[in-house]
């Protein structure tokens, strides 16, 4: 029997055993992250390499069936540093847990698509920075809007999928020298695809002009494309909502070609209850609305009935490209790595998945 009283720090470490960054990213602890690492989650430090930021609430929304069993598994990578985390300061209650890249995941994603950990643009420092990021919850806000649709896209009784979602950093690196959108994406539903650029306002930018400023951009960027692509402006409140709609209003006025740019807005607080931040249903407002009944607002689905030109659906070497899901067509493809697909790796029919390590 051992009579030896421990001491405290012994009896409730502060945190879990995580080890160094060196030591996480050497060649024997990446080969044994090769055995514990499932596909999901791969899929995740992809993910969280592309959208560099994402809450425990919308990991679960991602792929998890639970927050518990999502926490659990994140509990894990943490240690591994795959992933690592921090919680911002809030007045009132607590934050959720915010997770970014760590060194050991960056490694994998470098080593999986034949780079190097250097050429992948990843510094641990840069992602633990985001934690003091003046434009932290317009980014948490933008992904939320699209993690949404992926669990929408996971239920059972749905219909719709999303098929494409590009991060503010990959838009502008595609498009930054003509528009800045805060995000790209693209729903199938019932046969039919629509893709649109996502303008997240926060009401930061005051006044409403300056909204409205955006669209010569997009004028441009479907004049040099030839592809009318929809952009939806997402806002806080009803009131803020009519005002950008004002401003939208008189800028596309001044365009030569308004119909190159078909334009939608919503707000927060126009759907009630828990689909209050569902992008999916009836909340859509099409600036140009039928004369027939101006105030209906719109499904996802139904936005591109509600223009005189529906959006093109052929691509072209100027247009975004949906990411693939084949990954034989992803071989051989050299620069930065690709998108990775908005859908998580799903369980092969009529086995079960394997207990992760």
């Amino acid at each position: 029997m051992n009579t030896q009283p421990s001491p405290q720090r012994a009896l409730r470490g502060h945190r879990p055993h995580r080890p160094t960054p060196r030591a996480a990213t050497s060649a024997e602890a990446v080969a044994r992250l090769a055995g514990r690492l499932t596909e999901r989650d791969r899929w995740l430090a992809r993910m969280l390499y592309e959208h560099k930021v994402l809450t425990t609430g919308q990991i679960t929304q991602l792929a998890w069936p639970s927050a518990r069993s999502a926490n659990l598994r994140l509990l894990r990578l943490h240690q591994w540093r795959v992933v690592d985390r921090f919680q911002p300061f809030v007045t009132y209650g607590s934050a959720p847990m915010h997770y970014v890249l760590d060194v050991a995941g960056a490694a994998v994603i470098a080593r999986q698509d034949g780079l190097e950990p250097r050429d992948l643009d990843y510094r641990h420092d840069r992602a633990l920075g985001l934690a003091h990021s003046l434009r932290l919850a317009h980014t948490v806000a933008t992904n939320t809007f699209f993690t949404t649709l992926v669990q929408r896209s996971r239920r059972s009784d749905g219909d719709g999928r999303l098929t494409a979602w590009w991060s503010e950093a990959r838009c502008r690196g595609f498009f930054g020298d003509i528009v800045r959108p805060d995000a790209y994406g693209r729903w199938r539903e019932k046969g039919a695809e629509f893709e649109w650029f996502l303008e997240y306002d926060w009401g930061t930018e005051r006044p409403a002009d300056l909204v409205g400023g955006k669209l010569p951009g997009y004028a441009q960027l479907a004049a040099t494309s030839g592809i009318t692509t929809p952009v939806l402006f997402w806002t806080p409140t009803a009131r803020r909502e009519e005002r950008v709609r004002r401003a939208l209003d008189v800028a596309a006025a001044q365009l030569e070609e308004p119909s190159l740019i078909p334009v939608a807005t919503t707000c927060t607080d126009v759907v009630p209850g828990e689909e209050c931040a569902d992008p999916s249903v009836r909340r859509w407002l099409p600036l140009s609305a039928p004369a027939s009944n101006p105030g209906r607002r719109l499904c996802l689905q139904e936005l591109p009935t509600a223009w005189p030109a529906p959006s093109a659906t052929a691509l072209s070497p100027v247009a975004p490209r949906p990411a693939s899901e084949d990954p034989e067509e992803l071989e051989g493809i050299s620069g930065p790595p690709r998108p990775p697909s908005p859908q998580p790796p799903g369980t092969p029919t009529g086995r079960r998945p394997r207990k992760a390590p």
